[in-house]
Formats: C-alpha cells, structure tokens, sequence
C-alpha cells in the first residue's frame, strides 16, 4: 500500500514539474526577406530549452500563436519580416504583453509591423539599413543583465549589423556599437544593438544579432540570447 501510494505521489511530482515549466515559442513568420538562419535558429533555441530546462515551441502560423499565447512565458520573433498580424491579432498580442508576457526579438524582429505604432513603441527602433556582413565591435554598457552578464567590457563580431531609425529615448541600452569599428554605420555615437524596457506588466529584450548561421553555433552569442529570453520569462 505504502508502495502504491509513494509511486502516485511521485507521479504527480513528475506532472507538477511539467506543467511548472518555463514555456517559449519562437514565431517566425515572414512576410519580406526571409533569413537562411531562421531553422537553424529554431533548432539551436530548442537546444537551450533542453539544456535549461524551459520548453521551446515554434510556429509560422499567426492564428496559431495567437490562439495559444496565453499558455507561454515569452514569445520570441526570430528574424520576421513585414506585416506579420492583422489588426484583431495584433490587439491580442498587445493584451499579452502588456498583462505580463515576455517578448525577445530577434535581429530582424526591427524589420517588421513597420505601420502598428503600439509594436514600434514596444520594439523601441525599426531597422533602417545595413552595410556589408563584416566584423564590429561593440561596448558592454550594462553588465547586470543575464545577457551581458558574463561579457568583457567589449566584444567583436561578425555579423550583420542595422542602423536603426526611430531609436526610442526611453531604452535601457545593454549594447553600442562602434562605429569606428567598421564600414557604414548610420547611427553616430548612439548606436544600440541590445536592449529591453517594460511594457507595463510585460519585459521585452531585443538583440540585432543573430543573422547568420554561425551565430547559432557560437557559444557566446547563444548565451547572450539565453540571458535575454530568460529575463523576460521572470
């Protein structure tokens, strides 16, 4: 009898831990450009969760993460592109963020919803151009944050790098680049590259990193963008 009961309680542990599980899911949809690193995005994000113990789901179908928001800690928009939502979409997503859900967007997440002001409010820049793939540097400018925590006071990169317009005063910028560093950049001495803020009860984080597929294998980065999913799950 002891036996019997013992295995039930541990059973229902094992549920309790389950359903006690941090959830993400990684929307990807694109209606503009669509980034070769998207998949392997994906896959490398569900390594994570895996390894730290948060489950990963993704999907391309708005409807479909519309319908299911509710059920997830955060929603990641990895590399989308273009108007994405439509307006009853778009007025569900802005309830789940502002009643506390998370938000990380992806490099190419500034290249999206260009005409739903809220989504550039809450994004904090929208993408404006990009030079050549090449290497920058860029300046750690808040070691606190999980996902700079573990940096030296800088870091150099190959990647893609966008100049921002609309750039929000109101960012709690983590990241610059500078400019020095490299070709063609537009933003002069305030050039973010990492940042977050609060959108009421929710937390975004947003990185311009991210655009190819070698930053999905490069530890480095993929701890930087594990500190930022995990800051906006708290």
């Amino acid at each position: 009898m002891r036996k019997n009961v013992f295995s039930c309680l541990m059973v229902l542990l094992f549920i309790g831990n389950v359903f006690a599980q941090d959830r993400v899911l990684v929307f990807s949809k694109t209606a503009g450009y669509r980034h070769k690193s998207i998949e392997v995005g994906i896959k490398s994000i569900q390594k994570l969760g895996k390894e730290h113990n948060f489950i990963v789901d993704a999907t391309e179908d708005a409807e479909v993460m519309i319908k299911k928001i509710k059920k997830y800690d955060a929603v990641i928009f990895l590399n989308t592109t273009g108007d994405i939502l439509n307006e009853k979409q778009q007025k569900k997503f802005e309830k789940y963020i502002e009643k506390g859900g998370g938000f990380v967007g992806v490099h190419a997440a500034a290249d999206t919803e260009y005409e739903w002001p809220w989504y550039g409010n809450m994004l904090g820049a929208y993408f404006l151009s990009h030079p050549q793939q090449q290497d920058a540097l860029m300046h750690i400018e808040n070691h606190e944050h999980e996902a700079t925590s573990f940096l030296d006071a800088t870091w150099t990169k190959f990647d893609e790098w966008y100049n921002y317009k609309d750039i929000s005063p109101k960012i709690n910028v983590l990241m610059k680049l500078d400019e020095t560093s490299y070709k063609r950049g537009k933003n002069g001495d305030n050039h973010p590259i990492c940042w977050i803020q609060d959108i009421k009860k929710g937390k975004m984080f947003y990185t311009g990193l991210g655009h190819t597929d070698k930053s999905y294998q490069d530890e480095k980065f993929l701890k930087h963008l594990l500190g930022g999913i995990q800051s906006v799950m708290k």
